[in-house]
């Protein structure tokens, strides 16, 4: 059961209080610069990968190992940006990426064998910078404790669908109106000079949590169960993107207008925008458990029907649905690693959650892409239905897991290492005599003050607390 507890705020959260938090500017801008290129990276490798292997199966291994490599190397990411600050780790990887994507292109247009692209495709993927995690990591350090932060996670799911509407629509258009291999060059130069810009940004960082000078070791993210549990939804929804971007440009080819693959696929994201943008303007008095569940029982519903589309407008409709129950399920499991997971491991917490859609999506790419091209573009969306499937029947079995701790079960492990202790205070015993009329006072106003509950971590007024 559910029940909310609420009282009046004197102003309610919103983007523009949101994004006049001091120093918010500073980080949100070239975060968005910085991580707009990602939205290119797998359809032009699809694109290119099927332009000179003429095969969809062939391109779906390719951008799989991407995504796969990604997956793999981004919790890695995350550890060391948690350890060693953000600026350290971006300069080296934002480098790598575009000498890694270079020679991925040129082995492409070079007419490579499959194996020696999917081995280039490896440092492509390790090296994509995580700049999407560090800077909701940079907001969870500004924001820990305040009702703004379901909107901060809405603003950057916002953010990201945005970049998702435009990286693969310009993408498709660079690389069937201007040369099949434009797509990765852009996106290579992007990321680069994006990253640099954003990690010059050094304000508002998190801090840096060094080793435990008692050699005690530091809790990773993976060890708490509600995050395991959150990976697997995500694996689902990294599936759903995979499987639409496979089929979307089969289907485009299918119906001899190759260019309406972009379209399609920036309907079905700016689906995700809007309902991304709701998101962060209801005050919800649901808990986020119940909202993580309830949406997506609507992006599976949504996906189970996708194959039957027999027309542009109907699968661009179907894809909009699909797209409007991505962002409650997405942005609501973002937010709830504030309570699940400790500060010095958050970072590394938001790689999991954005390498494990980047593995579904991988998944989703090989399987949809071998089956478009035995049976067609209907068979390849069989994938995102089955994958959200799977990923439900998980979060409905280990709901429980998703249960936020105790205040004092979730602690900055590098506060406690380092605090010194607080000394006794010695306990006085004092007998006070209460007027009963007073007494009586107290009692009659006793249980309208334990509704209202307020802050206790230091943000000074009064905010909506959910019960799940």
């Amino acid at each position: 059961m559910t029940s909310a507890v609420t009282s009046d705020t004197s102003v309610r959260p919103g983007y523009g209080q949101l994004l006049r938090t001091p120093g918010a500017l500073g980080f949100v801008l070239p975060g968005f610069a910085a991580r707009l290129p990602f939205g290119m990276l797998t359809i032009s490798i699809l694109l290119l990968v099927q332009h000179t292997t003429g095969s969809y199966g062939s391109a779906g291994i390719v951008a799989a190992v991407t995504g796969i490599s990604m997956a793999l190397s981004a919790p890695l990411m995350g550890i060391f940006t948690d350890r060693f600050g953000q600026s350290a780790v971006l300069l080296p990887v934002v480098l790598a990426h575009a000498v890694a994507v270079t020679g991925l292109a040129a082995l492409a247009l070079l007419d490579a064998p499959l194996l020696a692209l999917a081995a280039a495709a490896v440092p492509t993927g390790a090296s994509v910078p995580q700049v999407g995690p560090m800077v909701r990591a940079r907001w969870a350090a500004k924001l820990e404790g305040s009702p703004l932060l379901p909107t901060a996670a809405a603003f950057e799911s916002v953010t990201d669908e945005f970049t998702f509407v435009v990286g693969p629509v310009l993408a498709t258009a660079l690389c069937t109106g201007v040369h099949p291999a434009a797509g990765l060059v852009t996106e290579a130069t992007l990321t680069l000079l994006g990253g640099l810009l954003f990690a010059a940004r050094r304000a508002g960082q998190p801090k840096v949590h060094a080793p435990s000078p008692t050699g005690e070791k530091r809790a990773f993210a993976l060890s708490f169960p509600g995050l395991r549990v959150l990976i697997f939804a995500f694996l689902g929804i990294g599936a759903v993107f995979g499987g639409m971007q496979v089929s979307l440009a089969a289907f485009s080819a299918e119906i001899g207008n190759p260019g309406a693959n972009g379209l399609l696929y920036g309907v079905f994201a700016a689906g995700n925008m809007i309902s991304g943008i709701a998101m962060g303007a209801v005050a919800w008095k649901i808990g986020p458990r119940r909202r993580l569940i309830l949406g997506y029982i609507g992006l599976t519903a949504a996906a189970s029907v996708l194959w039957a589309a027999n027309s542009m407008i109907l699968l661009g409709a179907l894809g909009l649905v699909v797209g409007l129950f991505i962002a409650p399920a997405l942005i609501t499991g973002y937010t709830m690693v504030e309570q699940l997971v400790p500060a010095n491991a958050r970072t590394e917490a938001f790689t999991w959650l954005t390498g494990s859609i980047a593995f579904g999506q991988a998944i989703a790419v090989i399987l949809a892409g071998r089956l478009t091209d035995a049976h067609g573009s209907s068979f390849g969306f069989l994938v995102p239905m089955g994958a959200t499937a799977l990923a439900l029947t998980t979060l409905l079995v280990l709901r429980a897991k998703l249960a936020p701790k105790a205040p004092s079960r979730i602690v900055n492990a590098s506060a406690q290492e380092t605090a010194p202790a607080a000394p006794a205070k010695p306990q006085v015993t004092e007998r006070v005599t209460i007027p009963a009329e007073v007494r009586t006072t107290a009692r009659a106003t006793d249980a309208p003050a334990s509704r209202n509950r307020v802050n206790e971590r230091g943000i000074g007024h009064r905010v909506p607390v959910t019960v799940d």
